[in-house]
């Protein structure tokens, strides 16, 4: 047998061994902990389960959710790409400061992200505005919450593309949009939907940074996230659970289909 055989042989186990590892964290930290949730919201029957997410207030705020994330992750998806943009091809003075702040989000605990949002846009605003129990408030919440996250998946694409491509482009007759259409686009469209998914995922499970600017307002201003907490506090522990599972499944689809899109893109280009 050949050396390149016996290397490959001894090789095996070692990623048997770390995909074994892998799959058994997975489960203990991931899947197994939303197995319990889908199986708890099935506990009290399909009657309590239809009745939980059906009632007025649940819908209203499963909606307001929706919505809300959706109009997030899109104004992120080119917001974040300029920023990135800007990070990647522009120098500056003060560029890396900005380039720090970006994680500041990630950095902050939200309730504290909260009371920064409120000292800005509340009844004491330095801006002359008072946005506090309004559902743009909850807006502004979001988009702060998500910002670093499609910044952060496009900027290390955007850095691997060459520029000499694009120029090379241009010297063949191409206009900017057509080479930013045709090449950066294409290039650019897994890592910003990726971002995208990430940041609607991250919006409709928001919860901390709300509590002081939203007033929490039932058909108004209330979120699926606290929908869920009231559930919990009322030892409705099955109807939050039946909630929880249908926030579950909604990321779960948004982010396969971005994904697919992403991909179709992707060959286009």
């Amino acid at each position: 047998m050949s050396a390149a055989a016996l290397t490959l042989k001894a090789r095996r186990p070692r990623g048997g061994l770390g995909l074994g590892i892998s799959v058994l964290w997975l489960s203990l930290i991931v899947l197994l902990p939303l197995a319990a949730v889908v199986a708890k919201s099935t506990e009290g029957g399909w009657d309590t389960f239809w009745h939980a997410v059906s009632s007025r207030q649940a819908v209203d705020a499963l909606k307001f959710t929706m919505w809300i994330s959706l109009a997030t992750a899109a104004i992120n998806a080119v917001m974040g790409t300029l920023v990135a943009w800007v990070l990647v091809r522009d120098r500056f003075p003060g560029k890396r400061i900005v380039n720090a702040l970006i994680d500041l989000p990630f950095a902050l605990p939200t309730i504290v992200a909260g009371m920064v949002l409120l000292s800005l846009y509340g009844p004491s605003s330095p801006l002359g505005v008072d946005w506090a129990n309004t559902r743009m408030a909850v807006f502004l919440a979001f988009l702060f919450v998500t910002l670093p996250f499609v910044v952060r998946t496009v900027q290390p694409v955007l850095a691997e593309l060459e520029p000499e491509v694009e120029e090379a482009a241009a010297s063949l007759g191409a206009s900017r949009f057509t080479t930013f259409r045709t090449l950066i686009i294409p290039a650019l469209a897994p890592a910003i939907t990726s971002g995208a998914a990430l940041s609607f995922a991250r919006g409709i499970s928001e919860y901390g940074s709300l509590v002081l600017l939203s007033g929490n307002l039932p058909y108004s201003t209330e979120v699926a996230s606290v929908r869920i907490l009231s559930y919990v506090e009322g030892d409705k522990l099955t109807e939050a659970a039946a909630v929880a599972s249908i926030l579950l499944v909604v990321a779960l689809v948004v982010i396969v289909a971005l994904d697919i899109i992403s991909r179709r893109v992707a060959r286009h280009g």
